[in-house]
């Protein structure tokens, strides 16, 4: 859950889940070798949201979080009711992609006021 999702993973209480046996589709299971910092740090934070150690997100495992319970029904692609790690990583994704859109425009914009020179004031304009 990006926009806000990534974010609010990565505000999550820093406390241990009761242990359970990982799930098949759980996270945990998945590689280590070949990923960034980053991706290891939403694994480990999306399996700590799994209380259930189901391998995906219900609302009720995200509701004390609102900013990733905001964008749930967006993350929540295939509509089942559940954000699974995958969907997780496609709605970062898409996050980051709109968010270095938007950096990019504001530095296009800002670029482009500095490249121009200011317009003249209105008492400095001659009727």
């Amino acid at each position: 859950m990006a926009t806000a999702g990534t974010a609010a993973l990565a505000q999550a209480p820093q406390t241990a889940a009761p242990a359970q046996p990982p799930a098949a589709t759980a996270p945990a299971d998945a590689p280590q070798a070949g990923l960034s910092k980053g991706e290891i740090k939403a694994q480990r934070e999306f399996k700590m949201l799994d209380f259930n150690g189901d391998g995906k997100l219900s609302r009720s495992e995200v509701k004390l979080f609102p900013r990733l319970a905001a964008a749930f029904d967006e993350a929540d692609t295939d509509g089942d009711g559940f954000v699974s790690y995958e969907e997780v990583r496609a709605f970062a994704a898409k996050y980051r992609a709109e968010r270095d859109r938007n950096k990019a425009a504001q530095a296009a914009q800002a670029a482009g006021t500095a490249a121009s020179p200011p317009a003249p004031a209105a008492s400095d304009q001659k009727p």
